[in-house]
């Protein structure tokens, strides 16, 4: 006879045990999430400055992380935070300075046969047309393709953006539907709190020579022309862009214009302040032509993100004369078929969305985003 109180056989036992189990994983989710919120709490309100604007620009630059600032600092602190970190330092080089430049004002469309030795025998052993190489940084690792013929990259697009319920395409569908060999994410789109669709762009966006959004907003803008001459500007209007014979662009919020040039001089634009670290998206054209696309790594402890300086030192150590970023955080990704076959990269190094394509390390919650546009890549005619 049991005694009263006492578990009520095997199924009495396995509640007790169950019980324990989630009182153990309650624990340690309440300590995690105390210790976050003490580190945070430490980083934004300690004794360094540095150290608290590293930490507001990094969460600022997620949707998903925005309001975490706000939690701890007022917002008007935030704000100047940010503003600070827009301020820009202009540095100038001369375009004599880089490899197949002829000094000639809008002439990278006739450079691409013209390249000096520096660039003269790097394409003897290229695939696809294109060079894929890594750099490792101090925070951050990226991951770089180079296309000799920028004709190639083009926006793509995930509809025609006349239904606002049709979601935008993954990094892999519209890969291959569009039967390219490489693509990366490319401008702005509505995404509160890390829950966008990616149904529609934001900003003005051409693809294949035709204006597929104008929504009047004023954004970044970056992308070709007619001549394969890429383009960045702080903003654009249709008229403008019109005139200029734009073929295929994408718009992504303000100040992301990194590097241009007027034919003569190289300009830089470093950030004055800390801009915080994050995963970043750049495209950029060299003075012989070839584009450079660049996606970083980072919300990890060994592989924090990129600073906006980095990028521009990457892409200067490249040889870009004109740059300008695209949408970064959990949407930065570089597709490149079959590249880990193509480069003796072992597979079973590699996680399943790189398996499936991609050559950065995803870090998200959810599985990669759909978006509206992307750079692509075409096949070698």
């Amino acid at each position: 006879m049991r005694e009263n109180g006492a578990p009520k056989g095997r199924k009495g036992r396995v509640l007790t045990v169950v019980g324990r189990i989630f009182l153990v994983l309650f624990t340690i989710v309440f300590l995690f999430l105390f210790s976050l919120v003490a580190l945070c709490h430490t980083l934004l309100t300690g004794p360094s400055d540095t150290i608290r604007d590293q930490v507001v620009l990094s969460a600022m630059q997620a949707s998903a992380t925005k309001w975490l600032p706000g939690l701890f600092l007022d917002d008007e602190l935030v704000e100047e935070i940010c503003a600070h970190s827009a301020e820009v330092q202009e540095e100038i080089i001369p375009m004599g300075a880089f490899a197949g430049s002829s000094g000639e004002e809008n002439d990278i469309s006739d450079r691409t046969d013209t390249a000096d030795d520096a660039f003269a025998d790097e394409w003897a052993d290229a695939v696809d047309g294109m060079i894929y190489k890594t750099y490792s940084g101090s925070s951050f690792k990226a991951y770089i393709l180079i296309i000799k013929d920028p004709s190639r990259v083009y926006v793509g697009t995930s509809s025609d953006f006349h239904d606002e319920d049709v979601k935008g395409d993954r990094i892999f569908d519209i890969v291959e539907r569009e039967g390219v060999v490489a693509a990366i994410n490319a401008g702005e789109y509505w995404d509160v709190g890390g829950k966008g669709t990616g149904g529609a762009p934001i900003g003005l966006t051409y693809s294949k020579g035709n204006c597929v959004w104008d929504d009047g907003l004023k954004r970044t803008f970056i992308g070709f022309d007619e001549d394969n001459v890429l383009h960045a500007f702080n903003s654009m209007t249709k008229a403008k862009a019109e005139d200029l014979g734009i073929r295929d662009a994408v718009s992504f919020q303000t100040g992301n214009v990194l590097i241009t040039n007027d034919g003569e001089n190289v300009t830089l634009y470093y950030a004055e302040g800390n801009v915080g670290m994050a995963q970043r998206t750049a495209i950029a054209q060299r003075a012989d032509g070839a584009v450079i696309l660049v996606v970083t790594d980072g919300r990890t402890a060994s592989c924090l993100g990129a600073t906006r300086n980095d990028i521009i030192d990457l892409l200067y150590s490249e040889g870009a004369v004109v740059a300008g970023m695209l949408d970064g955080g959990s949407s930065a990704m570089m597709y490149y078929e079959d590249y880990y076959t193509k480069y003796g990269i072992d597979p079973a190094e590699l996680d399943e969305y790189q398996r499936k394509g991609l050559t950065n390390k995803y870090k998200a919650f959810t599985k990669p985003r759909h978006m509206p546009t992307y750079f692509l890549v075409a096949p070698e005619s």
